[in-house]
């Protein structure tokens, strides 16, 4: 599709008539995403040209059409010039129906046709190419209060819209992690923490019990549908951006906890697809590592359904989920720094401040010791997928596993090497000064572990470097004549002799 006949066509006037040029340029392009060098500056005017048309027309078809080629060309980033600036952002929030500092968005309808619901749609897919492109488009988002705008809407986010929440929502997560200063307005200002948490509970279904405790999810329930699940992980992703700001306020206890416990409930459910559900956890472990420890009790104080007397009283089905899923992504062998340090990190930092959740997870990590005839990174259990981890390439995934175990071991450094062996645990022990023994700095309670009878008797016979029991090594010269003996003597001393040369 030549691009001349479209401009031609847009600077006649005829907007029907360049409507049907776009349609056609869109089939064509839809799946372009490396453009011709060449016809750049005709691009750049193409852009000048559908903004144009886009703030004189006002039939929703040419809207959407026009939208639908400048998302296509919003892909190449060095044509957004046109589109970035803050006539530009007006006319696309506009569009999308977003209320920013110079334009009033008109509001969002329930009536709407079918037809200007799409207008708005393209109109957000083309602001999120647009904003995560281009760093002067953020620049103009951020002054006109483009974040504010979508906190506006979020309360209104639900099924019956769900391609405008879903974008909504992605366009916000933009916002928030690409600038700082936008980051700590919503989460100080707009309330956007607030009006995040609601979406999840409305998306989750999430029903209270108690004041941090959601109803438990029936073993008939449903999975999650597919589009609340896509509107749930948006959320979590912008409340990720949103709560690396500063957190320790006391006075968000509450919020943030309410937050813990709809993360809990969302870890107990079930989406359509494995993948998805590991999809849906990994963005809760993320969004749960950006909690204050503190607020970490709601995983396990469940006062309703009850927990295990073994620990407390406290429920550590969570917990459970939690080890599978680091397990999981082990197995995977692949993004190890991505995949796995997230979730190590959390339940390094839980097991550190909660007792209850560091004896259980040291109860099946670390379970005492009987057979030690196996090197500690040997074996198919988490423990020996753990201490392989302890010599890893990667410096985050191999600091995370070693880290993880020293604390299940209260950061006591023999409990550590009766695990893992010195060998593997000398990395840690060198980077916290350890080398000699002791302790860390954090106080744990003074329980001390039982050593089974089987470990004990082996204990004596153990190779501390390697942590497991070494078979004595054959001596070569017990079956050789004597006249051997006397041949491999005179070997090493001619071997002695050339080397002292």
């Amino acid at each position: 599709m030549s691009l001349t006949a479209i401009l031609s066509e847009i600077d006649g006037g005829d907007d029907k008539g360049v409507g049907k040029l776009l349609q056609k340029y869109n089939l064509e392009n839809s799946h372009t995403f490396a453009f011709d060098h060449k016809e750049e500056d005709a691009r750049i005017e193409l852009c000048q040209g559908l903004l144009k048309v886009l703030r004189r027309s006002d039939h929703p078809l040419c809207q959407s059409t026009c939208l639908e080629t400048l998302r296509i060309l919003s892909r190449d980033k060095r044509v957004l010039g046109p589109v970035t600036t803050k006539e530009g952002i007006l006319t696309l929030a506009g569009l999308a129906r977003i209320h920013v500092v110079g334009h009033d968005g008109e509001p969002l309808e329930e009536a709407q046709s079918a037809e200007e619901e799409r207008v708005v749609v393209e109109a957000l897919k083309c602001l999120c190419n647009v904003v995560f492109n281009s760093v002067p488009a953020q620049q103009v988002g951020a002054d006109v209060k483009l974040a504010e705008g979508l906190c506006a809407r979020l309360p209104s986010v639900s099924s019956s819209h769900h391609e405008v929440g879903l974008f909504s929502l992605r366009l916000l997560f933009l916002l928030s992690a690409l600038r700082t200063d936008v980051r700590g307005m919503l989460q100080k200002e707009a309330g956007a923490v607030r009006l995040l948490t609601d979406i999840l509970e409305r998306t989750l279904d999430v029903r209270w019990v108690g004041p941090y405790e959601a109803e438990a999810p029936k073993p008939e329930a449903l999975p999650i549908s597919s589009e609340n699940n896509e509107l749930a992980m948006e959320a979590l992703k912008a409340l990720f951006n949103i709560t690396m700001s500063d957190s320790s306020d006391e006075d968000n206890d509450h919020q943030l906890r309410l937050i813990a416990g709809i993360m809990r409930h969302l870890l107990m459910l079930k989406t359509h697809t494995e993948d998805k559900t590991e999809e849906a956890h990994s963005h809760t472990i993320n969004l749960l590592s950006n909690l204050p420890v503190r607020c970490l009790d709601v995983l396990i104080d469940i006062p309703v359904q009850g927990g295990m007397e073994t620990y407390g009283g406290k429920n550590m089905d969570v917990v459970q989920i939690l080890l599978d899923f680091m397990e999981k992504r082990i197995d995977k062998g692949t993004n190890y720094k991505e995949g796995l340090t997230p979730v190590l990190s959390l339940m390094t930092e839980s097991s550190r401040y909660h007792r209850e959740i560091r004896r259980y997870l040291k109860a099946q990590v670390l379970p005492p010791l009987k057979d030690v005839k196996e090197r500690p990174e040997i074996g198919c259990t988490v423990r020996n997928k753990l201490v392989r981890l302890m010599t890893h390439v990667d410096m985050a995934v191999k600091q995370g596993a070693a880290e993880f175990l020293f604390v299940l071991c209260k950061e006591s450094v023999d409990n550590l090497l009766k695990y893992t062996g010195y060998g593997n645990a000398a990395g840690l022990l060198m980077a916290r000064g350890l080398l000699a023994g002791g302790r860390g700095e954090t106080q744990y309670s003074s329980d001390e572990d039982s050593d089974t009878e089987e470990y004990k008797s082996a204990k004596p016979f153990i190779n501390p470097i390697t942590g497991h029991i070494e078979l004595p090594m054959p001596n070569p010269m017990e079956e050789m004549t004597e006249e051997q003996k006397e041949y491999e003597a005179q070997k090493l001393v001619k071997m002695i002799d050339e080397l002292s040369r």
